[in-house]
């Protein structure tokens, strides 16, 4: 991935949505049920409920950014290798059976979010605020959050439960995120497009923060015995 030359007056696209999103970002980040999740406070029914949310989100992400792949608006953005929805479908399975429960949870926040992602199929430029936000994420706090669960759990952080967190084919995720950045600020939008982008940024943190608010709803069945 190679960034194109930017003019010295122009925020950087990366720039623009990770300080244009900072307050939301912050906020969905210390919602309820995301501190008592790294707690290890939460039970393997709550944990199960919030893979099944995400898949739902996933879903509708890499349905869409299938159909958007060639778009000129995300410059070879989406990669197959960040998919997550065969490591979500193990972990659900795992968790459904170390759960006891069956896999067949819906949560309406999830399906929010979902409706959200999929209406970005006509506006490519939008669609990469989603890619972004998912991701850069996964790629970032989401590998610390997998160590972390290990621990809580008493699990191998490379065996059953916690696919989700790996990245088999992404050796170095800090050069990939570096190249990701070079990526996103070749965009070849105009600035109206980049504001449109970081509108959307801000409106996915708070579909994860409807999310985390849902969850959060029902933390007395989620409590992990101590």
């Amino acid at each position: 991935m190679t960034a194109l030359e930017t003019s010295p007056t122009t925020t950087p696209l990366s720039v623009a949505m990770r300080e244009g999103s900072m307050a939301e970002h912050t906020e969905a980040e210390n919602a309820g049920f995301t501190s008592d999740l790294l707690g290890g406070k939460i039970n393997e029914l709550g944990y199960l409920h919030y893979l099944l949310g995400l898949r739902t989100i996933y879903r509708a992400l890499e349905s869409v950014g299938r159909e958007l792949a060639e778009a000129p608006e995300l410059n070879g953005l989406y990669d197959q290798d960040l998919e997550r929805g065969a490591a979500l479908d193990a972990d659900i399975s795992y968790w459904s059976a170390r759960a006891g429960v069956d896999a067949d949870h819906v949560s309406p926040a999830a399906s929010a979010y979902a409706e959200r992602v999929e209406a970005t199929r006509s506006a490519p430029a939008r669609y990469a605020a989603h890619h972004y936000t998912r991701y850069l994420g996964d790629l970032s706090g989401g590998l610390a959050i997998g160590r972390i669960l290990a621990r809580t759990y008493g699990l191998d952080a490379d065996g059953e439960g916690l696919a989700f967190y790996r990245f088999a084919q992404i050796e170095k995720p800090k050069v990939y995120k570096d190249d990701y950045r070079a990526a996103l600020d070749a965009l070849p939008v105009s600035e109206e497009q980049k504001s449109e982008i970081v509108t959307e940024v801000k409106a996915a943190f708070n579909c994860n923060q409807a999310f985390f608010v849902e969850l959060g709803e029902n933390l007395a069945a989620y409590q992990r015995a101590a």
